[in-house]
């Protein structure tokens, strides 16, 4: 089956998809960017994903380039032309093509840019078996809140998680609190099983499925508080976990050096990926 992309309002051959050589997110990381997840033919949580969008457009100044209904039309139909059931829409909004010139250029057109890719999301190992993560110090500017395109930082602790035999690096900050994953929001049970994730600030990405699993927790009665925790506190806690739209709840089984309980996915963290993955399939929650 043939793959496309979607470009600057054509739907092109995805390996004919091209963007100009001074188009300023090729030149200055000067764009933002989502990813959607799609499960049984649906889009999970796409309202949210396009709030954000429209939210790290808005901070950048970036002019949306099509209206959201617009958008919506067009990522059914590539979704549709791909033929993806189970997978992932990501899109891409540039502030377009310019002289290269640092200064924001008045009067651009902006790019944009939408593939998907199919991911066998509910059969990965990782949500079984749990995975280890690593602590990094973070060294991300001080707007983590917006989603730009600007991931080197992100990419750096990736492979050194990676190198490390690990899945994800969770990014400490100068206080010794952990921040968040360079894909993913950290995640951890304390003794008394209260759920702790850092408060959302410019400090971290405002996770959609970070809001999503708090939302689940208020529903089904669980404690939880939104507040910093440290590295030391995450390696004593009794659980831990890091979301994400692509990465769900994945159990967090080590951290560094340290293994969690006996090493194996906390009945929490199950509990709250199974609820979740429910509400990711259309699914009412099973107890």
């Amino acid at each position: 089956m043939a793959r496309y992309a979607y470009v600057n309002g054509r739907y092109v051959p995805h390996g004919e998809g091209a963007i100009h050589i001074e188009d300023r997110g090729f030149q200055f990381s000067d764009g933002v960017y989502e990813v959607v997840p799609i499960i049984n033919d649906r889009l999970v949580d796409v309202g949210p994903h396009l709030d954000r969008l429209e939210r790290s457009l808005s901070e950048l100044q970036i002019t949306p380039p099509v209206s959201r209904r617009v958008l919506e039309l067009v990522m059914a139909e590539l979704i549709a032309r791909n033929g993806v059931s189970e997978g992932l829409i990501y899109m891409q909004v540039t502030r377009g093509v310019a002289p290269r010139d640092h200064k924001f250029p008045k009067g651009v057109s902006p790019t944009i840019v939408m593939t998907t890719k199919r991911v066998p999301f509910m059969s990965q190992k990782k949500l079984s078996d749990g995975v280890k993560v690593i602590t990094i110090p973070d060294i991300r500017w001080t707007r983590c809140d917006i989603k730009t395109v600007s991931l080197l930082p992100n990419c750096m602790g990736k492979t050194k998680a990676a190198e490390a035999g690990a899945y994800e690096a969770w990014q400490v900050d100068g206080d010794g609190l952990i921040t968040e994953g360079t894909s993913s929001n950290a995640w951890v049970v304390t003794a008394d099983d209260k759920l702790l994730t850092r408060p959302v600030s410019h400090d971290i990405l405002r996770g959609v499925t970070r809001q999503c699993l708090l939302d689940i927790a208020a529903e089904e009665g669980l404690a939880y508080e939104e507040r910093a925790f440290s590295v030391e506190t995450a390696k004593s806690a009794r659980e831990a976990f890091t979301s994400s739209a692509t990465s769900f709840v994945t159990p967090v089984v080590q951290i560094d050096d340290v293994r969690l309980g006996d090493g194996t996915p906390g009945p929490l963290s199950s509990r709250l990926q199974r609820w979740y993955l429910d509400y990711c399939a259309g699914r009412m929650r099973s107890t």
